[in-house]
């Protein structure tokens, strides 16, 4: 198995990885005709993505300042506080030790190019991920159709070494604040990208939605703190990637929206997707780009377990 030394990123940024390059694309695209693009996927684990940033691959937008869009409407507000509600109402499994792994199984597929062709949306496929409770041991991704075969991306931690103040295992949450305020103010200072502050802090709402597991209080504060960031916006009804419909919590950004899916009965996470909202060479307005669906979210006992072995 590869091992990657970068810890600055958790496992969930490779959105950003992904917004980023498509804003280099459509950067490349105002300055020129040519149709050669970078080869990109979400699906890449954090040592792959933080090395990505090392070697330049990610740049600013030239929009990457504040944008001037709304604050959600009473609507939108009420929805997520719904949301948070359901979320603080979680039942969190008793005695979950430092070695054990949080497991996430879901399915997705996100936005591809290689070489000169044009953009392609990868199929639907299983993904499994296996998140150290501690954040000490190293964590696990099955994704065989990126050639991730239970792929362990980053080497244990000793006990003497800090984990960055932007770790998303279990044991980091629970240090997080309980109340919306101090919690949007954590998102925006551990938040990292090319983006508007704003749109890399409801990115970020995402991956920790879509790839941790939020204690119940940080959850609840979590989506509290996302409706009080400007142009975070209410849809009645998404279909993540398992056909499951929903409400999503969305936000606009350079021809981008990305919703956050929630399930209309009980408001818990199902999934997200991303869609076009301009065209943009290789996809037109309305393509989704990207969709997913969290179908299990466990404790297990190791790495490469399944609650079903």
């Amino acid at each position: 198995m590869s091992e990657f030394r970068e810890r600055d990123l958790p496992p969930g940024r490779h959105h950003l990885l992904r917004e980023h390059l498509l804003t280099e694309i459509r950067q490349s695209e105002k300055q020129s005709q040519k149709s050669q693009r970078r080869w990109f996927r979400p699906a890449l684990i954090a040592g792959a993505v933080a090395a990505a940033v090392a070697a330049g691959v990610i740049v600013a937008s030239p929009f990457g300042g504040q944008s001037a869009q709304a604050a959600p409407s009473a609507e939108t507000v009420r929805m997520l506080k719904e949301i948070a509600a359901a979320a603080e109402r979680q039942p969190v499994q008793k005695d979950i030790r430092d070695d054990q792994f949080v497991y996430i199984r879901s399915k997705g597929g996100y936005l591809g190019v290689g070489g000169d062709g044009p953009a392609k949306l990868d199929p639907v496929h299983p993904r499994e991920f296996w998140q150290s409770v501690d954040g000490r041991h190293g964590d696990v991704i099955h994704e065989p159709l990126h050639d991730l075969d239970m792929e362990r991306f980053d080497p244990d931690i000793g006990p003497g070494e800090p984990l960055p103040e932007s770790a998303t295992n279990y044991r980091n949450l629970e240090k997080l604040p309980t109340d919306p305020v101090n919690m949007l103010d954590w998102l925006h200072k551990v938040s990292e990208g090319g983006e508007s502050e704003d749109q890399n802090t409801f990115v970020l709402v995402g991956d920790l939605s879509l790839e941790s597991l939020m204690p119940p209080k940080q959850a609840a504060a979590l989506y509290l703190a996302a409706a009080k960031i400007p142009g975070v916006k209410l849809i009645d009804d998404v279909t993540d990637a398992d056909g499951r419909h929903g409400v999503a919590i969305a936000r606009e950004n350079d021809g981008e929206r990305q919703e956050l899916i929630f399930d209309k009965e009980t408001k818990q996470f199902l999934g997200e997707r991303q869609v076009a909202t301009e065209d943009t060479q290789g996809f037109e307005k309305g393509d989704v780009v990207g969709r997913s669906a969290v179908l299990e979210r466990v404790v297990v006992d190791k790495a490469g377990k399944r609650p079903r072995d």
